[in-house]
């Protein structure tokens, strides 16, 4: 027979055991749980850093476009300006065109338009090009091919690829011309 003193040491020795093994397995769940934690922070800092750097993006994006066309009213309130311009030379009777304050006219347009185009403004060609209804503006039907643009009323421009003013056009209407 096995003296009981050996019967509680082993039992002590036994519970001792179990005790560190429920000591083990709670670590080993308070680790896999703090891990999980751990990969859920990693995974939501990762998320807010992309998101930082794509508000950084846009809003450099913003900034670039607001300041590409901060100019865009300003120009628009020019061009009536270079319209009145080309107006007033298209008017010069033929035998005043030779004069020398007639070609400081035409100097001033010519400037005003280079540094015009030189900050980004172009001209909207139209005249033989198909109506396009984001560049031109239809005011009226005439006697030529159908959906062509035959005559321009208004010249229209574009400011870095915008249309800032579309161009005032006649467009055909199908019925070819008698001659």
């Amino acid at each position: 027979m096995i003296p009981k003193e050996n019967d509680e040491s082993v039992n002590n020795e036994v519970e001792t055991e179990a005790a560190e093994v429920e000591g083990v397995e709670s670590q080993a769940k308070t680790l896999e749980e703090e891990r999980a934690r751990a990969e859920s922070y990693l995974a939501n800092w990762q998320r807010a850093q992309a998101d930082l750097i794509n508000y950084k993006r846009r809003s450099e994006q913003e900034k670039e476009e607001i300041t590409k066309f901060a100019n865009s009213s300003l120009m628009l309130s020019l061009l009536p300006i270079l319209d009145d311009l080309e107006r007033a030379l298209a008017a010069i009777p033929p035998e005043l065109a030779e004069l020398s304050w007639v070609d400081g006219i035409k100097l001033i347009e010519r400037k005003l338009r280079s540094n015009l185009e030189a900050q980004g403004l172009a001209e909207i060609k139209a005249v033989g090009e198909a109506f396009d209804p984001t560049l031109h503006e239809a005011v009226m039907q005439g006697e030529g091919d159908e959906g062509m643009v035959i005559s321009e009323l208004e010249k229209g421009y574009k400011f870095h690829d915008r249309v800032i003013r579309p161009t005032m056009v006649v467009v055909g209407s199908g019925k070819k011309r008698e001659r």
